[in-house]
């Protein structure tokens, strides 16, 4: 009886020491978790803190990043930013200065300047992403196909970007755009293949930094396909460089193509590209400076936005950090 009662209370020991042993281990995790936590929210809050001070100290970046992102809602939703049509005007308004009723003045036919540039935008903005895209796409695939195949493939491909390179941009987009015809997409088509040879050199540069790194030769040393080396090692750690400079190109994109409508190769009238906005209104200057003044300005602070956050992508944010 004696020794039931001394079994019975040592497994009531035991199984006091395992409910003690459980709650201890319960309480070290909500320890650990809570600790995780602790941990995690001060490193959020430090980065944070960061970007907010890397952003209060340059107010001409957060300008330039909000003047962006009202361009491209003028681009892709011209009606959120006016309401007016661009294409309707009221005669006897013709040539009324800038005002709260127009913002922009009126053209020579009444027509509200504001909203002429604002729906300018979707055709500035969309043949500028069309030659950066036939830009980056183009360039970059010659780049990356010069520095893997190398020998005389290479050489073939880059004496056709020193062609290119040895061409003046303008003067190469003004060849390219009187064969192609006119028309906003050929205008955005030529530009387009006039940079080419930028990024091709770039990509090139970059493909050939990364395929002697040790990771490749660790690749291919395991019998992985050239194709899955290319893709999965080569390009992805070669493409930053591009990507910046296609940041960079997109405002010189916008004055190549402003430019070409300039010239009368863009988009045929009443349609309000910003180049054409600025060709007709110079026939005006000496009694609606606005016409050309402000559509002109409109493009430089487009210009100058666009370069800034480039410059703030190409190592200020990394130096920072």
């Amino acid at each position: 009886m004696i020794n039931e009662v001394a079994g019975q209370a040592a497994v009531t020991v035991e199984r006091d020491v395992d409910v003690d042993t459980d709650t201890d281990t319960d309480t070290a995790v909500d320890s650990g978790l809570d600790a995780v936590a602790v941990e995690t929210q001060p490193r959020l809050g430090a980065r944070v803190h960061r970007a907010a001070r890397f952003f209060v100290r340059r107010p001409g970046l957060v300008f330039s990043i909000l003047l962006v992102i009202m361009v491209l809602v003028a681009a892709f939703w011209p009606g959120w930013l006016s309401a007016r049509d661009p294409l309707r005007g009221i005669p006897s308004d013709s040539f009324s200065g800038p005002s709260a009723a127009h913002w922009f003045g009126t053209d020579a036919l009444g027509r509200d300047e504001y909203s002429r540039v604002v729906h300018g935008a979707q055709l500035s903005l969309k043949a500028t992403l069309i030659a950066v895209a036939v830009a980056f796409v183009v360039g970059a695939l010659l780049g990356l196909v010069a520095g893997c195949a190398g020998h005389w493939v290479e050489g073939l491909l880059m004496r056709f970007v020193d062609v290119l390179l040895s061409i003046p941009a303008l003067l190469l987009s003004l060849a390219m755009v009187t064969a192609l015809g006119y028309g906003t997409v050929k205008v955005a088509i030529a530009v387009g293949i006039a940079s080419v040879a930028g990024f091709a050199r770039v990509m090139r540069a970059e493909v050939l930094r990364v395929r002697h790194a040790t990771y490749v030769e660790a690749s291919r040393s395991c019998g992985a396909p050239w194709y899955f080396v290319l893709w999965r090692h080569v390009l992805p750690n070669s493409i930053g460089p591009v990507l910046v400079l296609a940041t960079l190109d997109f405002g010189a994109a916008i004055l190549a193509v402003s430019s070409l409508s300039f010239l009368g190769y863009g988009a045929p009238p009443p349609a309000p590209e910003w180049g054409t906005l600025v060709a007709t209104g110079r026939n005006y200057l000496a009694n609606a400076w606005w016409l050309t003044a402000l559509p002109g300005l409109t493009i430089v602070a487009t210009v100058l936005a666009t370069n800034r956050i480039a410059r703030a992508l190409d190592g200020e944010w990394v130096r920072h950090r």
